[in-house]
This record gives C-alpha cells, structure tokens and sequence, in this order.
C-alpha cells in the first residue's frame, strides 16, 4: 500500500513541475510518512530493498527540484543533505541507471553555492565529483556532462574576469534545464556588480550610453538609479566614477592609494570584453 502510495506521489510531481509549493510539499510530507511505512527514509534499515531506498531517492530528488522552482534555498539544501547518503551508496545496493536526476540536482547544487559565494565549498564538492568519477572510470565525464560541466565552466569565467562568456552562457541554450535559470537573476547582479567595480578601477569616467549596454540595463534611467546606489556623479551625459589615481592639490597619494597598473589593466580588459559582447547583441537585434 505505502510503495503504491509512492509511485502515485512520485507521478504527480513528475507530470506537474509547475504545481504550486504548497501542494507539492503537501504531497512530499505524505510521501515522507509512506517511506517511513516502509522503513526507507534512511539508508541501512535491514529489510529495505533497493527498490524502496531508489523511490525514497526519487521523492526527495523531486523535493530537491520543487524547493529550487519554488526559489526556497533552504529546502532545497536540506533535500541535498538526504539525497547524499543515497548518492553514496554502492551500485551493488542501488543501481546508478535507476536516477535520471542525479547530476541535475548536484549541478543546481554547485550552482547554489557559486552564487553564494561558497567558493571554498564549491570546490570541495567538485572534488568529491572528480574522486569518485575516478574511482568510476569517469574523470572526464564530469565537466562533459550538461548538467555538471554548467556551473563548472560558468566558476571558472567569473574567476578569469571573463563575464561576457557568462552572459552568453546565460542567454543561450547552455542553460541545461528550467531549475537552472532560477539562478540568472542573482548571477545577473553579481556581475554587474563586479563590472561595476571594474569600470571604477579602468576609467574615470564612461558615457551613458555606453554603461547602459555595458551593464546590460533596459534604459538609461535604470543606468542612473544604478548610479546613484554606487555613489556615482552623473554630469553631461557621463557617469564619473570616484577616482583612486589622482593626485589631491599637488600632493602624491600614498603607496596604498596608487592603483596596481595590472589590476586596471585585467579590469580594462573586463569592460572591453564585456562591452564587445554588448555590441554583438545590438548587432544581431
């Protein structure tokens, strides 16, 4: 009675991802008593067959994906932290081939902690990937993967500077699923802010226009109320950004005011990078 009750839950959520989170957490809290019915929540309870530890793996996968459409990190976390027991157990126990979402969730996991800043974290993860891909015979599979090689590719250009390619990754059909695009926006924000910072450290000033498609805003009135949050000077049609290179009435600034010559220069290229790619978009429209 509780296996069947599952495969039903299991169904619904499948063939309805929209459905609100209210429902679906309704369904998952009755999902949840069946598993423990079935003495499956867990892995290592004697008795349990691998069919029940693979249908106790689906419902809080679909858990893990309901708590992401439904933009609720925190229930999203807690799902990762049940499914990663399952995901450790031995093929011999539960097979592999039996989860179609497993790279889906820990990609959208690695992706949670890019855009939280969990560096350190990221990159345990992703070394626990590599460990066991080895083990399996899989080592170059990971970044391969649609699912894994996304958030992968997408750390490496954010620490390289390299925000165009992000942009691009973003707006095309590199984005691997619908859960993946949830993090768009948060990533969006990020890189502005990062190109804001580079623009202040490369130039004193930019016009408008300019900083309008280098941002990636709608119009010029959204570059201005993002101007005034960075405390930036709006005169004449250029935005004037607070300048750490210039000498105050005659005097030399200290050593840790000089701007690193090769600091500006990675940030010049930053800004012509990402400004390229906004020319490529004017372009095309």
């Amino acid at each position: 009675m509780a296996e069947r009750t599952l495969q039903q839950i299991l169904t619904q959520l499948r063939s309805n991802p929209g459905l609100p989170y209210s429902e679906a957490s309704t369904l998952l809290s009755k999902a949840k008593i069946a598993l423990l019915q079935l003495k499956a929540a867990t892995p290592g309870a004697p008795g349990t067959t691998p069919q029940h530890l693979a249908l106790a793996r689906d419902v809080y996968e679909q858990g893990a994906l309901f708590g992401i459409r439904a933009r609720n990190p925190e229930a999203f976390t807690r799902y990762v932290s049940q499914l990663q027991p399952f995901y450790e157990l031995p093929t011999t126990v539960l097979a592999p081939q039996s989860s179609s979402e497993r790279n889906k969730v820990t990609g959208l996991y690695l992706l949670l902690l890019l855009t939280q800043g969990r560096y350190a974290e990221f990159h345990s993860e992703l070394e626990t990937l590599s460990t066991r891909a080895k083990e399996g015979g899989g080592a170059t599979e990971i970044e391969g993967d649609r699912f894994l090689g996304y958030p992968i590719k997408l750390e490496r250009w954010l620490m390289e500077g390299s925000y165009d390619r992000v942009w691009k990754a973003m707006k095309s059909r590199e984005v691997p699923s619908e859960e993946y695009g949830v993090f768009s926006e948060i990533l969006t924000s990020q890189i502005r802010s990062e190109i804001a910072s580079s623009s202040e450290r490369a130039y004193p000033s930019l016009p408008i226009s300019s900083t309008k498609s280098l941002l990636f805003l709608d119009s010029e009135g959204a570059v201005v109320d993002f101007a005034r949050q960075r405390g930036w000077l709006i005169r004449d049609g250029h935005i004037y950004f607070p300048s750490t290179a210039v000498t105050i009435e005659g005097e030399p600034m200290t050593a840790g005011e000089v701007e690193d010559e090769d600091e500006k220069e990675f940030s010049r290229m930053v800004i012509e990078n990402a400004l390229g790619y906004a020319r490529e978009l004017e372009t095309i429209v």
